[in-house]
């Protein structure tokens, strides 16, 4: 379904919150048809999974910490149903079943590399792996051979890493995952219900300083991003899934660690028109949301790894600190 009523603005004209009352409502019910159309998924075991009862909370965030792009606010009353989600993100363990099981290809390896944080590149090896990098961010590297099975490259392997979550999967690569497994990937609105963990209106899912009483609860960089990382964490890199105490719902490393695929279109602005029950992003667009954060994340520079913070990719995209859990409907 695509919708013919523009939800952008051009200078000039008025900001999406003050849209004529027709098109608020066109826009509005494009939402509720949007999410009424949600596949509603039911079958796949909910071993691995925890029950959330759902219910209204209040989502996004008031604050002027993000991102104005992102558009994090305004904090609004939504109400989700009752489901099911995985209590840790998806393991390299897991993803390696689903591949035997199925024979897929990654994205990553169809296209024969992926991105890779540069720090994690050996020195020795960096100008025979590395043939380019990104212009805007010149710490990620495009390394041939980088895959879901060799995170950082050929030289790396997940033999030693079954408990870590599985990451260089796109988008596409993780809603194959979930399909087979009878899920579903989460709605932001339902991420960020269950990453709250039952707290309202905090900055992360134990409250809102991030390392109370200095001590640290999930994985993000310490230091002088992206050259000096000193770990006091104990990890430069992803971590095992249960590293970090789980939330008070009892999700495992839901901030920091690895950014976590959401089933919605990014919009900055959609949410400011659509409904409060179920809501889903737009039906089409051209990267999908992300939620959580990774260990890359570092108050100068990202500090998305606040529970509102959002942020998109495109959905064939793939890199080390990418990965995904997965819901079922009640």
């Amino acid at each position: 379904m695509s919708s013919n009523v523009p939800i952008h603005h051009e200078p000039g004209t008025p900001h999406p919150c003050c849209a004529p009352t027709k098109q608020r409502a066109a826009l509005l019910n494009l939402s509720r048809e949007n999410s009424s159309e949600m596949p509603r998924i039911r079958s796949g075991s909910t071993d691995g999974m925890i029950r959330l009862d759902g219910g209204p909370f209040l989502m996004g965030t008031g604050s002027d910490e993000g991102f104005p792009a992102d558009g994090e606010g305004p904090v609004r009353e939504v109400t989700i149903d009752p489901f099911f989600i995985d209590f840790r993100p998806v393991t390299a363990g897991q993803f390696r079943e689903f591949t035997r099981a199925t024979g897929y290809l990654t994205e990553a390896e169809r296209f024969g590399w992926s991105f890779v944080f540069k720090g994690h590149i050996p020195a020795e090896r960096y100008s025979e792996l590395v043939e380019d990098t990104v212009p805007a961010a010149p710490w990620w590297c495009k390394v041939s051979g980088a895959s879901w099975q060799h995170p950082e490259g050929p030289d790396s392997s997940v033999a030693s890493r079954e408990s870590y979550p599985v990451t260089q999967v796109s988008w596409n690569d993780a809603a194959a995952y979930a399909a087979w497994a009878g899920k579903r990937l989460p709605t932001e609105a339902e991420w960020e219900y269950s990453s709250r963990g039952g707290l309202e209106q905090k900055r992360f899912p134990w409250g809102d300083e991030l390392t109370p009483e200095g001590r640290h609860l999930c994985n993000v960089w310490q230091g002088e991003f992206p050259d000096i990382d000193l770990a006091e964490d104990g990890y430069a890199g992803p971590c095992p899934v249960d590293a970090f105490p789980p939330n008070g719902y009892g999700l495992y490393t839901i901030t920091g660690n690895v950014w976590e695929w959401c089933r919605d279109w990014f919009h900055p602005a959609f949410h400011l028109f659509a409904t409060r029950h179920n809501p889903v992003g737009p039906p089409d667009g051209a990267s999908k949301i992300m939620k959580g954060g990774s260990y890359l994340c570092h108050a100068s520079y990202c500090n998305r790894y606040r529970v509102a913070a959002r942020t998109a990719n495109t959905p064939d995209s793939a890199t080390t600190n990418i990965g995904f859990r997965c819901v079922r409907d009640v």
